[in-house]
């Protein structure tokens, strides 16, 4: 089991990181959450991971803070239908404080509004992680490493499109997405507000 890498960062996307750890160059699926809190492309960085083992793949999900790892693995673990892509798509679109609050206030609409969770698999996180959250770990809101300046407007878009397409978006509707979050969040938006919003479902 691979629990952590600590290397240099070759290269970020809002949904890949790519880490060398002694030459060795490791290909890693991450959420929003973290992806908006890495280091400079070319500096050190650690990360917590997850890997998941299957007959044709050996996956690698990486995490900066153990909540957003732990909340992966629990709703991995203990909530049928979801898998890793799933998972991961729900870090993307929530922050672990809002799913939590989410999940106590039994707000269905708010978790199937994440793009990939149905009212049912809504219902079912509900049910199935009430209890469990109430002992879940609580540094939520602890800080990362401040990513660097953001590029130009269009590589943002760029970067949104990619991670949507990562998330199981088709291309050209990735792209009409971003368009779309862009025209209303603004050209100063950040690729994290940008992937969130495509992410929620229209009301």
């Amino acid at each position: 089991m691979i629990t952590h890498l600590h290397g240099r960062l070759l290269d970020a996307l809002p949904a890949l990181a790519i880490v060398d750890v002694q030459g060795v160059g490791y290909e890693v699926l991450i959420p929003l959450s973290s992806f908006d809190r890495l280091p400079p492309v070319g500096q050190e960085v650690k990360l917590l991971t997850h890997l998941a083992v299957r007959e044709d793949a050996h996956t690698l999900y990486g995490f900066l803070t153990p909540s957003e790892r732990d909340l992966f693995r629990l709703l991995i673990h203990s909530v049928s239908g979801i898998g890793p892509k799933i998972a991961l798509g729900i870090l993307s679109g929530l922050s672990v404080n809002a799913f939590r609050a989410a999940v106590a206030a039994q707000d269905v609409k708010a978790l199937s509004s994440v793009s990939g969770v149905g009212r049912k698999t809504a219902e079912r996180i509900v049910v199935e992680l009430k209890d469990k959250l109430a002992t879940f770990g609580t540094d939520l809101a602890t800080p990362g490493i401040p990513r660097a300046a953001l590029p130009e407007s269009e590589a943002r878009l760029a970067d949104a499109a990619a991670a949507l397409i990562a998330l199981g978006f088709k291309p050209q509707e990735a792209q009409e997405a971003v368009r779309a979050a862009a025209a209303l969040l603004g050209p100063e938006a950040t690729v994290e507000k940008l992937v969130r919003a495509c992410l929620r479902k229209p009301a």
